[in-house]
Protein backbone atom coordinates (compact mmCIF):
# COMPACT_ATOMS: atom_id res chain seq x y z
CA UNK A 1 0.00 0.00 0.00
CA UNK A 2 0.80 3.31 -1.11
CA UNK A 3 1.23 5.91 1.92
CA UNK A 4 0.84 9.70 0.71
CA UNK A 5 1.77 12.91 3.19
CA UNK A 6 -1.35 15.78 2.42
CA UNK A 7 0.86 18.72 2.95
CA UNK A 8 -2.28 20.61 3.85
CA UNK A 9 -3.48 18.43 7.04
CA UNK A 10 0.21 17.21 7.71
CA UNK A 11 -0.50 13.93 8.17
CA UNK A 12 0.45 10.75 5.92
CA UNK A 13 -2.21 7.98 4.77
CA UNK A 14 -2.93 5.42 2.76
CA UNK A 15 -3.56 5.38 -0.83
CA UNK A 16 -7.29 5.17 -0.27
CA UNK A 17 -8.38 8.43 1.34
CA UNK A 18 -6.59 10.28 -2.26
CA UNK A 19 -7.26 10.18 -5.59
CA UNK A 20 -4.82 11.07 -8.53
CA UNK A 21 -5.82 14.36 -10.60
CA UNK A 22 -3.66 13.92 -13.63
CA UNK A 23 -0.19 15.41 -14.63
CA UNK A 24 0.65 19.12 -12.68
CA UNK A 25 1.97 22.14 -13.86
CA UNK A 26 -0.76 22.39 -16.68
CA UNK A 27 -1.23 25.86 -17.69
CA UNK A 28 -4.41 26.29 -19.50
CA UNK A 29 -4.58 28.92 -22.56
CA UNK A 30 -5.76 32.17 -21.81
CA UNK A 31 -7.84 32.03 -24.71
CA UNK A 32 -8.98 28.74 -26.01
CA UNK A 33 -11.34 29.90 -28.48
CA UNK A 34 -7.96 31.18 -30.43
CA UNK A 35 -6.63 27.96 -30.71
CA UNK A 36 -6.60 25.01 -33.44
CA UNK A 37 -8.37 21.74 -33.00
CA UNK A 38 -4.75 19.97 -32.75
CA UNK A 39 -3.85 22.66 -30.16
CA UNK A 40 -7.37 22.03 -27.69
CA UNK A 41 -6.97 18.56 -28.51
CA UNK A 42 -3.15 17.84 -27.33
CA UNK A 43 -4.11 20.74 -24.37
CA UNK A 44 -7.13 18.33 -22.93
CA UNK A 45 -5.47 14.79 -23.76
CA UNK A 46 -1.81 14.62 -24.22
CA UNK A 47 0.39 14.28 -21.27
CA UNK A 48 4.15 13.24 -20.74
CA UNK A 49 4.36 9.73 -19.60
CA UNK A 50 7.72 9.88 -18.06
CA UNK A 51 9.75 6.59 -16.79
CA UNK A 52 11.18 7.84 -13.54
CA UNK A 53 10.42 11.35 -11.53
CA UNK A 54 7.12 12.91 -12.51
CA UNK A 55 4.97 15.61 -11.10
CA UNK A 56 1.61 14.80 -10.45
CA UNK A 57 -2.17 16.43 -8.86
CA UNK A 58 -3.46 14.21 -6.13
CA UNK A 59 -6.36 15.45 -4.09
CA UNK A 60 -7.57 14.17 -0.28
CA UNK A 61 -10.28 13.04 -0.70
CA UNK A 62 -11.42 12.02 2.35
CA UNK A 63 -10.03 14.35 4.62
CA UNK A 64 -9.59 17.98 3.64
CA UNK A 65 -10.39 17.68 0.09
CA UNK A 66 -8.15 19.92 -1.42
CA UNK A 67 -5.60 19.26 -4.27
CA UNK A 68 -2.16 19.24 -4.05
CA UNK A 69 1.01 18.12 -6.17
CA UNK A 70 3.78 15.14 -5.55
CA UNK A 71 6.67 14.06 -6.87
CA UNK A 72 6.59 10.73 -7.53
CA UNK A 73 9.20 7.86 -9.62
CA UNK A 74 6.64 6.09 -11.22
CA UNK A 75 9.12 3.28 -11.37
CA UNK A 76 9.66 2.66 -7.79
CA UNK A 77 5.91 4.09 -6.90
CA UNK A 78 7.84 5.98 -4.65
CA UNK A 79 6.46 10.02 -3.21
CA UNK A 80 9.58 11.82 -3.32
CA UNK A 81 8.03 15.27 -2.35
CA UNK A 82 4.14 16.58 -1.73
CA UNK A 83 3.98 20.32 -1.47
CA UNK A 84 1.12 22.53 -1.65
CA UNK A 85 -0.95 23.35 -4.90
CA UNK A 86 0.07 26.51 -6.38
CA UNK A 87 3.64 26.33 -4.99
CA UNK A 88 6.31 25.68 -7.34
CA UNK A 89 7.59 22.94 -8.77
CA UNK A 90 10.85 21.94 -6.01
CA UNK A 91 13.90 21.32 -7.57
CA UNK A 92 14.21 17.30 -8.21
CA UNK A 93 17.63 16.59 -7.68
CA UNK A 94 17.42 17.96 -3.85
CA UNK A 95 13.74 16.15 -3.87
CA UNK A 96 16.41 12.87 -5.00
CA UNK A 97 18.73 13.37 -2.78
CA UNK A 98 16.46 13.82 0.72
CA UNK A 99 14.71 10.13 -0.58
CA UNK A 100 18.13 8.27 -0.09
Amino acid sequence: MLLIHCPYCDDTLPELEFAYAGEAHIARPADPSKLTDEEWRDFLFIRSNPRGLHAERWRHINGCGRFFNALRDTVSDKFLQTYKAGEARPNVEKAVQVSK
